[in-house]
């Protein structure tokens, strides 16, 4: 049961119309459908945060019956919506809510881990900020295998780099900071200077109703960066990141194609479901 007068809202944007992989949401993921496996991270994050409620936000009549007939708390949304910031505004705005934090669950992220998520709301309540953000600090072997994934698709994964309290500087496609000396930085430093950045969001409720009235800005576009994250920046907003542990388990940032839907197949396979007793 959707419960409006909770301090957290996990958001969890869904499009059934993928230019890339049409209807992905209700396409099945070792037999249970992708929709379904993202709402029950949300849900158990909900049973273990007691002010804390979650709603799938979609555009599609057939996702909101698929949730209906599973249980799962939906509600439509406008198809104008962009990305999913713009989503899980849209939700806060038709359903009049007011939490203090909306987290922004990507519908195609079957393998988020619920810890991090935790994580995430742990910082809230410790730290000031707009928005929070989880990263990962590559040690030289993920460095290196980085840079090899680059080679073959250079857009897919994206960098951040911070100031001296951890809030973000800037986001990029491409490696940053730049390592212009490898060999040296190698025996100076014992870990790459390189995070890996997640794209899992959370947000302010005063942040993300003003987000779509502030300017838009050019590293956002798709023709350049295509990183929403960055009208925050260029609009003064602080971003904090979390750093995370995926505690030794494979990933993906999420399901665009067939071939990825067999990839997080394979992970579960290798790894198992989230055993979801031992996250807390």
């Amino acid at each position: 049961m959707f419960a409006n007068d909770k301090n957290i809202l996990i958001v969890i944007p869904a499009r059934y119309d993928s230019s890339r992989l049409p209807g992905k949401p209700l396409l099945k993921i070792k037999g249970i459908e992708m929709i379904k496996r993202v709402a029950s991270i949300a849900s158990y994050m909900c049973d273990n945060n007691a002010d804390c409620t979650y709603i799938v936000a979609t555009d599609d009549d057939r996702i909101i019956n698929f949730c209906v007939d599973n249980n799962i708390n939906a509600t439509l949304t406008s198809k104008d919506c962009r990305n999913g910031t713009e989503r899980c505004r849209d939700v806060v705005e038709r359903l009049k809510l007011n939490p203090k934090l909306v987290i922004n669950l990507q519908g195609d992220n079957p393998l988020c881990p619920p810890w991090v998520i935790q994580d995430i709301i742990d910082a809230w309540k410790k730290i000031d900020a707009d928005v929070y953000t989880p990263c990962v600090r590559l040690n030289w072997d993920e460095y290196d295998r980085l840079i090899e994934a680059k080679k073959k698709t250079p857009f897919s994964g994206t960098t951040v780099i911070e100031d001296k309290n951890g809030f973000a500087l800037a986001f990029s496609k491409n490696v940053i900071p730049a390592i212009r000396k490898p060999e040296q930085a190698r025996q100076i430093l014992k870990t790459s200077p390189v995070i890996r950045h997640i794209g899992l969001y959370a947000y302010t409720c005063k942040t993300l109703k003003e987000y779509k009235c502030n300017e838009e800005s050019l590293y956002e576009k798709n023709c350049i960066e295509g990183l929403e994250q960055m009208r925050f920046l260029y609009n003064g907003y602080k971003i904090k990141l979390v750093s995370v542990d995926y505690r030794n388990r494979e990933t993906a940032s999420g399901v665009d194609s067939i071939e990825d839907i067999r990839r997080v197949e394979e992970i579960i396979e290798k790894y198992g479901e989230f055993e979801q007793n031992s996250v807390f």
